[in-house]
């Protein structure tokens, strides 16, 4: 088993969340993207990858995004879950300062122009 590199693990459903998270983060975060969906065999890597680190799921709060993340409470309890607010829909389209209090509040440093 290849144990990761970075301590804590963040699963977003796109490319343009993982491109927004990464402008705000400060610290060596490994981001994964599901593409929007996730096959029961991709989630068994992922908990077997990644059990022993800190796993949070950022998914946005439309109707696929809830969907994807019942389906990580379900497969995988162990991971924090991280909600933006409902009124901005996407990950990718939240503010960066939303998206910065958001992991802060997960402890998770972020660059300080975003506070």
């Amino acid at each position: 088993m290849v144990m990761a590199e970075a301590p804590k693990i963040i699963i977003v459903e796109g490319k343009s969340d993982k491109i927004k998270v990464q402008e705000v983060i400060n610290e060596p975060v490994e981001i994964i993207c599901t593409n929007g969906t996730i096959s029961l065999s991709k989630m068994d890597e992922l908990i077997d990858e990644y059990f022993q680190n800190e796993v949070y799921v950022l998914v946005d709060t439309d109707e696929a995004g809830e969907k994807l993340r019942k389906q990580f409470i379900r497969e995988f309890p162990e991971a924090s879950h991280l909600y933006i607010d409902k009124m901005y829909k996407e990950v990718a389209a939240a503010p960066e300062q939303h998206i910065a209090s958001v992991l802060l509040g997960a402890n998770i440093d972020v660059q300080a122009k975003y506070l």
